[in-house]
């Protein structure tokens, strides 16, 4: 099958197919997303060498458990134990052991063809199209950060970056009664948020003031996220970091102390909501389709976002 390969460099080449381990379904990928963790992948990030993608909308085409058959479906990226302390919590996406679906020790979706347990496995309701289905793994990370911390509504929360994660984290936390401020540098980008009535202000603005807001979310995808979004957490408030990169973020951690802030690291989230936030429309992703190409342009869909202030590119397998 074809499928983008990295080891060192990304390249379009042919692989062996795959075949589904018990308790496996083999998937025939429909369509992908690339996302800002792909990209840092080929910077080094989590010395990932093979199949990366992560975000993805399939069809099951083999399975023994048949009712998965034909059916359209999205996959959860972790793949644990089943067996540790973690798991035993309902916490697989924190096993130690884990793989990761095209992050880590696991084939991804920037492919012809994929497998995934079946206890991975969500059907996607008929009501969201293939394009919005692979939106499901971003928004489940967008709602991760409630299902870690009560946001009550009306509470002002910055979010920093006003790229793919950004704006849906916008939206999400919108929904729940979130008072948002997105903060970019794109005024195209804002635009989308205006939108959906969400405050914006762009980077850098004196309107920007130190300790102005109870809660922050740093989804800007580089090293100095957070350190702003520290700046603009108030006293005994709530830093949600929820970018990944290749390197090392610095910032003063004195700060942390002296203003007593809490600093969350928020990454994976649930499936379910993300799923029903999709099919009730609750949730734009359409604005933010840049651009689509087939798989045999992988390579060039990378350069393509390198070279633009483009927000969420997709791969199409058929």
């Amino acid at each position: 099958m074809k499928a983008l390969f990295f080891d060192g460099k990304l390249t379009l080449r042919d692989v062996d197919s795959p075949r589904p381990a018990p308790g496996e379904a083999l998937i025939k990928v429909l369509m992908a997303g690339i996302c800002g963790t792909d990209r840092e992948i080929l910077k080094g990030y989590s010395g990932f060498r093979g199949i990366p993608g992560h975000e993805f909308v399939g069809q099951v085409v083999e399975c023994k458990e048949t009712e998965w058959l034909g059916r359209r479906v999205v996959g959860e990226i972790n793949l644990a134990c089943g067996q540790c302390a973690w798991c035993r919590k309902g916490l697989g996406r924190h096993c130690p052991t884990r793989s990761v679906l095209g992050i880590v020790n696991r084939p991804g979706v920037f492919a012809e063809s994929v497998t995934l347990p079946v206890e991975n496995l969500h059907a996607v309701p008929e009501e969201i199209d293939d394009a919005a289905a692979t939106f499901t793994e971003p928004i489940a990370a967008a709602c991760e950060i409630l299902e870690q911390m009560p946001i009550a509504p009306g509470t002002r929360v910055a979010v920093l970056g006003a790229g793919r994660l950004g704006l849906l984290v916008a939206q999400v936390l919108k929904r729940a009664g979130a008072e948002i401020t997105l903060i970019g540098r794109h005024p195209w980008k804002l635009d989308l948020a205006r939108r959906w009535r969400v405050h914006v202000v762009t980077a850098g603005s004196a309107e920007l003031r130190p300790a102005s807001f109870p809660v922050t979310v740093d989804a800007t995808g580089s090293a100095a996220g957070l350190a702003e979004a520290l700046r603009l957490v108030e006293p005994r408030g709530v830093a949600v970091m929820k970018s990944t990169f290749h390197g090392k973020a610095e910032f003063d951690s004195a700060k942390l102390v002296v203003d007593e802030i809490t600093l969350l690291g928020s990454r994976c989230g649930c499936f379910e909501p993300a799923i029903e936030l999709l099919r009730q429309r609750c949730v734009e992703v359409q604005p933010l389709i840049s651009k689509t190409f087939p798989l045999a342009q992988g390579v060039e869909a990378f350069a393509y976002l390198e070279h633009t202030s483009a927000l969420k590119v997709l791969l199409t397998m058929v």
